[in-house]
């Protein structure tokens, strides 16, 4: 069969990847056309677009970049008429692939969505889109099931695809840190500033600030194989800390605490299990939009998944040098405070399920496509 998949993200490229090799092991002549990245290109999907080119953040610069989103569109009808799938598989990315699926049910083609846009938190009103141009959507959090439900709308709950990524890991000390560091005995300290640019330059002055109050730590930024290394050397200047890059989850197996900005990488390392406080400031004008328009208590999926407070939330205005340096004291140096988030990233695990969500999704998706609908 043809499948014609849609991730604008670089978590989107991850899971993708894993759903398209999962479907490759149930379908041998599986063909896969894609917008994503390298993971799926390298699962063997011809890459037409990568979602470096995609990614616009905030409602600034979406509004700035409106020609260049309305190119996008037009080569992504195009392309997809000209494939002839025998399904559109879309994954998360919401302000551009629900579109997508209003196009392509409107031609008469299939219509799958792996990983649900957050509808729970902002736009329900997308709801009615979906249930109208999806034929099937294929969640990843346990309460989505319920959510959808309340607008007559059956989903599959398939399990969360970290667990997976996380346990095919191989653990190992040193992994990924550059080799003149391994003798180290310091507490390792990991910062994760997110993966596009506009955040990294709003995030990473003020962990890095927090940073050099801990000299007797170590910090290492994971960076984004996506973002230029000069953005990150321009940022750093003097402070004394390491740059590795690929390399989140080694450099999380190690690391004792971590500064996270708010997004998937705020799962994955609770998953891991290293306590964090996840940060998040965005610019003025979006968060005076979005904090009119989100419905949610919590910003960070622990949180919300959990429905209570397991990891501290440093947002906007509370988000700076002094507040996140009295947090991170406390992830490094109070016992009971760590072990209170540990028990409470362990519980996590469980409610989420145990793995195969990759599995999962590919058998019903293939299973539904053999009996054509």
């Amino acid at each position: 069969m043809k499948y014609y998949i849609i991730a604008g993200e670089a978590s989107g490229d991850l899971h993708a990847s894993r759903l398209m090799r999962e479907l490759g092991k149930l379908d041998p002549e599986a063909s896969f056309r894609c917008w994503g990245g390298d993971l799926m290109e390298a699962e063997g999907g011809v890459l037409v677009k990568h979602y470096r080119d995609l990614a616009f953040m905030g409602f600034a610069e979406v509004i700035a970049n409106i020609p260049t989103i309305m190119r996008n569109f037009r080569l992504c009808r195009r392309d997809l008429l000209s494939f002839k799938p025998d399904v559109l598989i879309l994954v998360d990315y919401p302000g551009f692939n629900l579109r997508m699926a209003r196009f392509a049910a409107g031609r008469g083609i299939r219509v799958f969505y792996y990983i649900s846009p957050q509808v729970w938190a902002w736009k329900r009103s997308r709801v009615h889109a979906i249930k109208r141009y999806v034929e099937r959507m294929y969640v990843i959090l346990p309460f989505e099931k319920d959510f959808y439900s309340r607008y007559d709308y059956e989903v599959d709950f398939v399990g969360h695809p970290l667990l997976d990524v996380i346990d095919a890991r191989p653990e190992g000390v040193g992994s990924g840190i550059p080799e003149g560091a391994l003798n180290d005995e310091r507490p390792l300290v990991a910062i994760l500033p997110g993966s596009r640019k506009q955040e990294i330059r709003k995030m990473l002055p003020v962990m890095l600030g927090a940073s050099a109050r801990f000299p007797a730590c170590r910090f290492v930024i994971a960076a984004a194989p996506s973002v230029p290394e000069q953005l990150y050397s321009g940022i750093i200047g003097k402070h004394d800390v390491e740059v590795v890059t690929g390399r989140m989850h080694e450099i999380l197996q190690q690391a004792h605490a971590a500064m996270v900005t708010s997004g998937t990488a705020t799962l994955e390392t609770a998953l891991i299990g290293v306590p964090e406080v996840v940060c998040y400031k965005g610019g003025r004008l979006s968060y005076f939009i979005a904090r009119r328009l989100v419905h949610v208590k919590y910003i960070s999926l622990v949180n919300l998944i959990m429905d209570r407070e397991v990891v501290k939330e440093l947002i906007q205005g509370d988000f700076n040098e002094k507040t996140l340096t009295g947090e991170l004291s406390r992830l490094i140096n109070d016992h009971d405070y760590r072990s209170g988030m540990l028990a409470g990233m362990q519980r996590l695990r469980e409610v989420l399920g145990g793995a195969g969500a990759s599995a999962n999704t590919a058998a019903l998706m293939h299973a539904r496509l053999l009996k054509g609908g």
